[in-house]
């Protein structure tokens, strides 16, 4: 559950949401009888109240610190994905920055460091930050895969970070004492994208494909679970950097599902998408935060129309200060997981602000770290899950992405 100040106020919204959709269009009996002209009409989310509390990068201006020292962002500024990451990337930007010009008596260095969000990859670069003894603090890495392959060196050279998106349930497994979550991990995505795909958007049969990556891999199973034998219509697995997804979609098509969720990123889940509707697919077709990118849009075009996403992130362009300060900084609305990445740099940058100079003390201090950020409420367990969590719903209107509300806690 997200702080209750943060969803206070989308109580109503949600009913109005699950009334709407429970009044528009009943449960099927199988078969896509949704198309992108007949799916449930869903009210849009306009505004997100943000506690009076949450702590911001700027602060009082108070923050005093010695000089050289420095925070990383690790993770895909290239590669097939990359978007996600530099969504990211901009929100421990902006957040950089604002502490900069409100603390001149604590200037942190930003460095940054490109995985391509490759698990094979990631260690080279994260060795490299590991190495750099002024880096007192990371956000990163945003992908399952290389959060997995890299873990192990965070936690034995004690440096601390904190992820905005990598949501595999096993990742807070390990015994590390150095990785934190910003968001719900899948196990709270799964349960709710079933729910949403089901009473919410009214799709008795449910056809779950998953990608080859830690990432799709955990959140598939946890979406099957929720959907049982009664809703889910079949499985079926592709690889990434899948081009060619003709084979899938003639089993989907045999199948005939009221609705496809796509577990993956949105380098291979719009290209499915356009696939799917070229072959006269008419279902709703469903993608998690991997997926949930205005890139989605633009690959597949058109047949992005039948699109929703479920994602554990705020809708950060509903947070009208955090929007403005973010278009004027980089030409572009927020993306997903910049407010996530946002929250992720403050939060290090406060640590250090208060004195937290080193890896050690900069650890303890997320350990132990309890307040509001824009997002949502910080505080982790021993594991580094959050003790509470929100999953929003999204849908493409107007050829946007864009918020229906909390879907689930």
């Amino acid at each position: 559950m997200a702080s209750k100040r943060i969803i206070g106020g989308l109580t109503a919204a949600v009913a109005v949401v699950l009334l709407t959709a429970g009044c528009v269009n009943q449960a099927s009996t199988g078969g896509s009888t949704s198309s992108a002209a007949n799916r449930v009409n869903l009210p849009i989310q306009t505004s997100i109240d943000v506690p009076k509390d949450a702590v911001l990068p700027a602060g009082d201006g108070s923050a005093s610190c010695k000089s050289g020292l420095s925070i990383a962002y690790i993770g895909a500024e290239t590669g097939p994905n990359a978007q996600l990451g530099i969504n990211i990337y901009n929100g421990v930007q902006l957040a950089v920055d604002q502490f900069n010009k409100a603390n001149p008596g604590c200037q942190i260095a930003f460095k940054k460091f490109d995985t391509e969000g490759d698990p094979n990859k990631a260690p080279g670069p994260v060795t490299q930050a590991v190495n750099e003894k002024d880096i007192i603090g990371v956000v990163g890495l945003p992908f399952s895969g290389e959060s997995q392959a890299t873990g192990g060196i965070f936690d034995q050279a004690g440096l601390v970070h904190i992820t905005a998106s990598a949501t595999n349930p096993q990742l807070t497994q390990n015994g590390w004492t150095t990785f934190f979550r910003a968001l719900g991990n899948d196990n709270v995505q799964g349960p709710a994208a079933a729910d949403f795909a089901v009473n919410t958007l009214k799709a008795n049969k449910v056809y779950v494909v998953q990608d080859d990556s830690d990432y799709g891999i955990g959140l598939s199973q946890a979406v099957q679970k929720a959907l049982g034998s009664k809703h889910l219509a079949g499985t079926d697995k592709v690889v990434t950097g899948q081009k060619d997804f003709s084979a899938t979609v003639s089993k989907i098509m045999s199948a005939n599902p009221d609705a496809v969720y796509y577990s993956g990123y949105y380098a291979e889940g719009a290209p499915f998408d356009q696939q799917l509707v070229n072959k006269g697919y008419k279902g709703i077709f469903i993608g998690p935060d991997g997926v949930k990118d205005d890139q989605f849009i633009k690959l597949a075009g058109d047949a992005s129309n039948n699109a929703y996403f479920t994602c554990p992130c705020i809708p950060g362009e509903l947070i009208k200060s955090f929007s403005d300060q973010y278009q004027a900084a980089f030409n572009a609305a927020p993306g997903t997981y910049s407010v996530e990445g946002y929250d992720s740099a403050t939060i290090l940058l406060t640590g250090i602000g208060k004195g937290n100079d080193t890896r050690a003390k900069l650890k303890d201090f997320v350990t132990n770290y309890d307040a509001d950020g824009l997002s949502k409420h910080y505080k982790w367990d021993s594991t580094g899950e959050l003790a509470e969590s929100t999953v929003y719903g999204y849908k493409v209107s107007d050829g946007k992405i864009v918020s229906v509300g909390v879907i689930g806690q």
